[in-house]
């Protein structure tokens, strides 16, 4: 088992810099060298469980990799998944997931989370992976995501769902027929012509 900082760094670096204790644990670390390597101020712990080589940059945003590393299943959508692609002006105060009906609610104490079910077919419809910071983030794509507001409208406000798309047509190479593609998928095409 590796104790000493330089072969822990390079595991930390191996995984974007950002781990979750079971990574660690599975890459040969112990948890008594966690626990002093953050205690000595080597690692930062962004959550229970999820732990940053201190030494990189900053995070711009470190909900969303807490939130990746302890729920990867979970589809980043709505307010959040329009912010990470730069459609609104709103700054979202919790981290809108999508999780398959059938998934067990996550527990998390911090980030606040706000917990969206989907059917399979609407779960599985334009998920991409963005990297964040050396960490894989799944988030549904603009097209897939200003579909998603629509059919919340009534949660995320029709004013955000209406600045967003005017945001997204103004785009080089916005695909409207994209939209209606996901629209229908969404059973909110009608509305949405």
């Amino acid at each position: 088992m590796p104790t000493d900082q330089a072969t822990v760094q390079k595991i930390f670096a191996r995984g974007g810099g950002t781990m979750r204790a079971g990574e660690a644990l599975a890459a040969g670390i112990h948890s008594r060298t966690l626990t002093a390597l953050r205690d000595a101020g080597m690692l930062t712990q962004l959550s229970r469980g999820v732990y940053r080589w201190a030494a990189l940059p900053v995070i711009d945003d470190p909900d969303l990799v807490v939130v990746a590393k302890r729920i990867p299943k979970a589809v980043v959508c709505l307010i959040s998944a329009l912010a990470m692609h730069g459609l609104t002006t709103q700054i979202p105060h919790v981290v809108h997931l999508a999780l398959p009906r059938t998934a067990r609610r996550p527990v998390l104490d911090h980030p606040p989370i706000e917990v969206h079910r989907f059917s399979a077919e609407i779960f599985a419809a334009g998920v991409t992976t963005v990297e964040h910071s050396g960490t894989p983030i799944r988030v549904y794509g603009p097209e897939k995501t200003l579909a998603d507001c629509f059919r919340f409208r009534n949660h995320v406000g029709l004013d955000v769902v209406v600045e967003a798309l005017r945001a997204y047509r103004s785009r080089r190479g916005a695909s409207l027929q994209r939209v209606l593609e996901f629209a229908r998928i969404c059973r909110v095409e009608a509305g949405m012509r």
